[in-house]
């Protein structure tokens, strides 16, 4: 498992990136409009809502040399609300969260819309 991991004062901290894709996904799923989180089946271009126990499978996280982080979302949105609202709201949120839980700076969100979804 890999994991991002900082200096302190009084020793290192680990954090797991499985663990920050939980929580990325959970703040992601909050969001005004975001379904859920998608799994993409790239040999045949199709894309599934997730569960919520599976949701880190529409996440990537990856740290930088510069030990910043790198999020990826693969998400489906709500039928008739404005994508680029819902992604900038996404960013926002998630950026201003995750950052407040691990400590780490969050250099990049990239937020792909895998499909749309009619909600009764």
């Amino acid at each position: 498992m890999k994991s991002s991991s900082m200096n302190t004062h009084i020793g290192n901290i680990a954090i797991g990136n499985e663990v920050i894709a939980q929580y990325a996904g959970a703040v992601a799923t909050e969001c005004f409009g975001v379904v859920g989180m998608a799994d993409v089946n790239v040999r045949e271009g199709l894309a599934r809502l997730l569960k919520r126990d599976n949701m880190t499978r529409g996440i990537r996280v990856s740290v930088s040399p510069s030990h910043k982080l790198h999020l990826e979302f693969h998400v489906i949105v709500s039928y008739g609300v404005s994508i680029m609202a819902v992604a900038d709201n996404l960013v926002e949120n998630v950026k201003y969260k995750v950052e407040e839980f691990t400590g780490m700076e969050v250099e990049k969100i990239n937020v792909y819309v895998e499909g749309v979804r009619v909600i009764d």
